[in-house]
């Protein structure tokens, strides 16, 4: 079993680092043209499992309606029951509804909405840090309704939201309680468990909704333990495909009104006939994690081997993320870099998925992107200039940042040769 405690990860072999990159696809090399490329901006694209995307175009070839009684038509019933198991397996959902949209944002609306609108109180609670489909599910919904949006201010020593902040906001007539798992500028990865506790200990009977889209790619979530109301995740972030966003809902959720269709069962969220391909997605990303899991240990629990696969891909993250940090003999790492400044930079690499916030002092973000895209490396600027981006950077006092996301499927080499080209450019 992998040891999550370890401040500066534990990297992968080289064999099976090399097993990983040959799973997915352009790890190495540019997709569209001849050379090498690193590909560092895995917090707004994702790399793809290469058996997703054969997965996918295998099932959306086949013609056949999923609702008859044929053979095909049960073959592909049986690809959309063993996807939603799989989905269940990534978060632990052993009750409650899915919910299947074309984004993870279209999935935060309707939780956010049904809460809104049918749960008594006066007051929404949520975080400055918020990406804009659930920021402003809950400012919409809360103006909708005629509730006060109270939005939580942000930490930036830590770059994430403190508890007491949260739960300050929170009182006995809060109806909803909306916060993400990890900052996808920062990296800082909130603590759900005990932001769950101490919301809950103030109202017992607070819905809560958390948006995981950031944080599911890279560490292990259970909703089973939070006993939260709603999660979204977006495939495309999780090795998978565009088109697809996902979410649980909790039997008491499930139970508010909603849009849903009369023939269907109470408390289902299926609207329509959703693509098979959509779920043989998530199988295959079931599949890989635990075929890593399977490295480690020897069992034949599908959650189990999950659970050890998602560790080992957070423990060689965080190896790649102090690499980047904290340099070797043959480089030195961004914080010792002259010229180069490390913005939210808290110490404590547990609470941090593989984000990094950066800058070069001669260069703007923006101009500074585009000589690392000259380079052959992409990364992603973060201006408050952005719709995306302003609210989340004013409130840590930040014009913008350079952010570098890499993925589990990089290696040290590739952290290396960013270093090497940030030493140049700065």
């Amino acid at each position: 079993m992998i040891d999550t405690s370890i401040q500066e990860g534990i990297l992968f072999s080289d064999e099976l680092q090399k097993e990983v990159k040959e799973k997915f696809w352009h790890v190495d090399k540019d997709p569209l043209r001849e050379g090498r490329r690193i590909f560092f901006d895995n917090a707004g694209g994702a790399f793809r499992l290469k058996s997703v995307v054969e997965s996918i175009a295998r099932i959306d070839a086949i013609p056949d309606c999923p609702e008859r009684a044929h053979a095909t038509a049960r073959y592909l019933q049986k690809v959309q029951a063993d996807g939603e198991k799989d989905i269940r397996i990534i978060l632990n959902a052993k009750d409650g509804s899915l919910l299947t949209t074309l984004t993870a944002s279209q999935a935060m609306f309707e939780m956010v909405g049904a809460v809104a609108e049918n749960v008594p109180g006066t007051n929404i609670v949520s975080t400055v840090l918020e990406h804009p489909s659930a920021y402003d599910a809950a400012f919409y919904y809360a103006k909708k309704t005629g509730k006060e949006f109270r939005p939580v201010k942000t930490n930036p020593v830590t770059g994430g939201v403190d508890v007491d902040e949260i739960v300050s906001k929170i009182d006995c007539n809060t109806c909803l309680l909306s916060f993400m798992y990890a900052s996808n500028i920062s990296g800082a990865i909130f603590d759900a468990e005990a932001i769950i506790k101490a919301a809950r200990a103030k109202k017992p009977d607070l819905y809560i909704i958390i948006d995981a889209v950031q944080h599911a790619p890279h560490g292990v979530i259970d909703v089973e333990k939070l006993k939260v109301d709603g999660m979204n995740f977006a495939p495309y972030k999780f090795f998978a495909n565009r088109g697809s966003g996902i979410a649980y809902v909790s039997d008491r959720l499930s139970k508010l009104p909603h849009h849903t269709l009369l023939a269907k069962p109470e408390g289902t969220w299926e609207l329509g006939s959703p693509a098979p391909s959509q779920f043989i997605a998530i199988t295959e990303v079931v599949n890989y994690v635990c075929w890593l899991g399977a490295k480690s240990i020897n069992s034949t629990d599908r959650r189990e081997l999950f659970v050890e696969g998602m560790n080992r891909i957070k423990m060689h993250e965080r190896g790649l993320m102090n690499r980047m940090l904290n340099g070797s003999d043959k480089i030195e790492g961004l914080r010792k870099m002259k010229g180069v400044d490390v913005y939210l930079d808290y110490p404590d690499m547990t609470k941090r998925d593989l984000i990094i916030a950066m800058g070069i002092k001669r260069l703007g973000f923006t101009e500074a992107v585009r000589e690392y895209e000259k380079r052959g490396i992409i990364v992603y600027e973060r201006i408050n200039t952005s719709l995306y981006s302003k609210r989340m950077l004013d409130s840590f006092g930040m014009e913008g940042c350079i952010r570098v996301s890499p993925l589990h499927c990089n290696s040290i080499e590739d952290i290396d040769a960013f270093l090497e080209t940030t030493k140049e450019l700065a």
